[in-house]
Parts: structure tokens; C-alpha cells; sequence
């Protein structure tokens, strides 16, 4: 039997026994199990998972990985899907294609992550390194993924080890045991959270969800025939969705993952020059100067 219809008959099977709530959570302990053989091959880090950061309007944002080091955090977005992955690093969403035709749509990784980092940062202070990995199962194919940025990391799962690996070599920035320590200590109480909690963590987002355009944010299958349906979006993470629609070729706020918009300034030495800027402006200030 041809090893794609293997693939696909198996990925049938986990989809119909598990929800998407075991599938992503099962995902993140097979990415933490990848960071136990990291630490086996002498670069020791920290491990937590299901870290819940708080937001400035009293909310929470969930990461689902961490692994807190000597050269920094590295922030893991574990994504369990199979079938072939298409993505842009600007695009709004990125799609999951399976063997039988079914095409499914998910939220871009990487501006989910971005996210996180800002929350992160906030929270622990923006001095220690951030490192960005999206992490996809080792069942899918990385078929089209396009990054610009060097900061960032798409990569399955087994690839995990030696992208750590060319990160921590790459930076000569080290912090001390003790420091390490007590990230460690500060963000371990942010995973001991009450249910109480995460059930309003989980209401924030679906309140948020509610509060946008349905069919823009719901997950969008397509079978091989054709027909298209809407499906409602599986929430396990937290996501700020842009008001302004993000589409391919948008330029993205690298602070906060909103859309940037072209804007003239009306006072100052630059009265009437054209910039662009964060579309959550006041919330980000982010600016960029024309042709920088």
C-alpha cells in the first residue's frame, strides 16, 4: 500500500477518535518530548507548557511551549496538522491541504506567535533574547512556506533539536544560571492558573471571535468535488484579529501583528510627509518611514 494512502488513512483515524483539543495538546507534549533531547545533548534549558501572559486589559495570552535558556526564550507555536502546508509570512491565513482534497484554513502561525513575543516581552522584560518557532507535525509537508524574516523558524517537529541548536550557536548573548532561574520561577506560577481562569480565557477569545466577521474567521473546507462549507473555528489559542483585514502583500507590525496603513503627519517637521503606521494605533505606535 502506497505510503500517501497510508498517511491518509491514518490522519482519517486520529480525526475521527480525537478532538482538536487532544490533537493540539498532544502536539505540545511531542514538543516538549523533542526539547527533553535537546537538554540530553548538553544545552540545558527550562521546559513549560500552556504559559498564560497577561495582557494589559487584564486578559491572558496562552503560549504553548516555552524553553527557557541561557541564551533566551525560545517560544514554540505547536500546530498539529497533516497534509501539505501553505503559508506567506504576511498572509492572513495559511491553508492545510489533505490527500482526499479537503482543504482547511487556520490563522497565520507566525502573527499568532508575534503576539505572544509582545506579551512576553512585556512581562518579563525586553532586554531577554525572544526566539520564534512555529512547530508543525512531522505527518504534514512543509510545501510552500515563505519567511523573510531571520528571526523566525517554520519547521516540523524532528527538525526541532538542530534548529535550537543553529540558534543558540548563532548568538553569543548568555545569561547566568540564576537568571535563568528565576525567569523560570516567575513564569512557572503563569501555568498553575485556576479553572475559573481558563474557562474566561476561553470566553475572551470566543467574545473576541463573535465580535469580527464570521466567515473571515471560521475555518473554510473544500472538498474534492468542489462544494465549500464553513465550519466553526476550533479555539485553543489566543489571537488578536486585526479590524482591518489582513491580506497577502500587506506590511505587518512587527511589534504586534496588525496591519500597517499609510498615514500623512499633520504637525511637526514632518507636517505632510507620508509614513506608515500600526492600524491599533494609539494601543502600538509603531512607525516606518517610506522606502526604509
Amino acid at each position: 500500500m502506497a505510503k500517501g494512502l497510508l498517511d491518509s488513512l491514518f490522519d482519517s483515524l486520529i480525526n475521527s477518535i480525537f478532538d482538536e483539543k487532544w490533537k493540539g495538546k498532544r502536539g505540545e507534549s511531542l514538543t516538549a518530548r523533542e526539547l527533553k533531547l535537546v537538554n540530553f545533548f548538553g544545552r540545558n534549558g527550562k521546559i513549560l507548557k500552556n504559559v498564560y501572559i497577561p495582557k494589559d486589559n487584564g486578559e491572558t495570552t496562552e503560549i504553548d511551549v516555552l524553553y527557557i535558556t541561557q541564551k533566551g526564550i525560545f517560544i514554540f507555536e505547536s500546530k498539529n496538522y497533516s497534509g501539505w502546508i501553505f503559508g506567506d509570512e504576511k498572509s492572513r491565513n495559511w491553508t492545510a491541504s489533505l490527500p482526499n482534497g479537503q482543504k482547511n484554513r487556520f490563522f497565520n502561525p507566525i502573527i499568532q506567535n508575534k503576539v505572544h513575543l509582545k506579551w512576553m516581552g512585556k512581562y518579563i522584560g525586553e532586554d531577554i533574547p525572544l526566539f520564534s518557532i512555529i512547530v508543525f507535525s512531522e505527518r504534514c509537508e512543509l510545501k510552500k512556506i515563505t519567511v523573510t524574516s531571520d528571526d523566525i523558524k517554520v519547521i516540523k517537529r524532528d527538525y526541532t533539536y538542530a534548529t535550537v541548536k543553529n540558534i543558540w550557536d548563532s548568538h553569543s548573548n548568555y545569561l547566568l544560571e540564576s537568571e535563568v532561574d528565576e525567569i523560570y520561577e516567575k513564569l512557572s506560577k503563569l501555568t498553575n492558573i485556576s479553572e475559573a481562569l481558563k474557562v474566561q480565557h476561553i470566553e475572551n477569545i470566543n467574545r473576541r471571535y463573535k465580535n469580527t466577521n464570521t466567515a473571515e474567521n471560521n475555518v473554510e473546507k473544500i472538498n474534492e468535488n468542489g462544494n465549500k462549507r464553513i465550519i466553526n473555528k476550533p479555539v485553543n489559542d489566543d489571537i488578536t484579529i486585526p479590524q482591518d483585514t489582513v491580506t497577502p502583500g500587506d506590511m505587518i507590525c512587527p511589534k504586534c501583528g496588525m496591519k500597517l496603513i499609510l498615514r500623512t503627519a499633520k504637525k511637526g517637521s514632518n507636517a505632510g510627509n507620508q509614513f506608515y503606521g500600526c492600524s491599533s494605533f494609539p494601543k502600538c505606535r509603531y512607525t516606518k518611514n517610506i522606502g526604509s
